[in-house]
């Protein structure tokens, strides 16, 4: 990876309101070698976006004006695949829906803790070492370089498959899952390997998780290829 590619990478932007928490993080960040840069509403962080590149945007949900939801579907609808990190004040299955239905890769909860939001932010921009693989199972095809997914792909061609676009935390979970073919997976192991954190309580992410990733690999009704074992966890196999 060159210095230009490793600096974007390396860098965050904070979307935070709160001055003082702001620059709580923003100093944590520096600290543990991050360039970062602040931002106090949407208009402002689309503008440091366009300057800066980040590689991970923490954004607070409620923000004055446009909402934090809303900065993170208009930074997808422009085609910014940066590693987004909501910050919300409550863990509800409603508030985790949001999230992904708005594009973002994850979340942390408040009051900030800098440990936990500074494990995320390492585990998200570990530097990437060259990689072609691709995975492939049954007709779906997974490329680790582009983190796209192709299904109905035929002799190995990507071209010739439908091209899936994942969040970040989407492509994490089916890498997985195609790394570990017809291997019942137990949700812990999925929460150590995915996730890559501890989490605290109880939490059905990987259920919420698991339902996107159907819906976009198996739209217009291809077949079921991620399979639920009641009281255990998934498995990637056909029928």
């Amino acid at each position: 990876m060159d210095t230009v590619s490793l600096e974007l990478q390396s860098s965050v932007l904070v979307v935070e309101p709160e001055t003082t928490l702001s620059q709580r993080i923003a100093l944590d960040l520096q600290e543990a070698g991050y360039e970062v840069a602040i931002a106090h509403e949407a208009n402002n962080a689309l503008h440091q976006v366009a300057e800066m590149q980040p590689g991970l945007i923490a954004i607070n949900r409620i923000l004055p004006g446009n909402s934090g939801l809303w900065l993170c579907k208009h930074l997808r609808s422009i085609g910014n695949r940066a590693v987004v990190m909501m910050m919300l004040a409550s863990d509800t299955l409603d508030d985790r829906v949001a999230c992904l239905e708005a594009g973002a890769d994850d979340y942390v909860i408040k009051p900030y803790r800098s440990h936990e939001f500074l494990k995320m932010v390492a585990f998200y921009l570990k530097p990437e070492h060259p990689d072609t693989h691709q995975l492939r199972f049954a007709d779906l095809l997974l490329d680790l370089p582009s983190r796209q997914a192709f299904r109905g792909v035929r002799g190995g061609d990507r071209n010739s498959g439908r091209a899936i676009d994942l969040t970040m935390k989407e492509f994490e979970l089916l890498k997985y899952l195609m790394e570990h073919p017809r291997e019942v997976l137990t949700r812990e192991q999925i929460l150590e390997n995915v996730w890559g954190y501890e989490f605290m309580g109880e939490s059905n992410v990987i259920e919420v998780y698991i339902r996107y990733l159907r819906l976009k690999i198996e739209h217009e009704g291809d077949k079921r290829l991620i399979q639920t074992v009641r009281g255990v966890g998934y498995v990637l196999r056909e029928g």
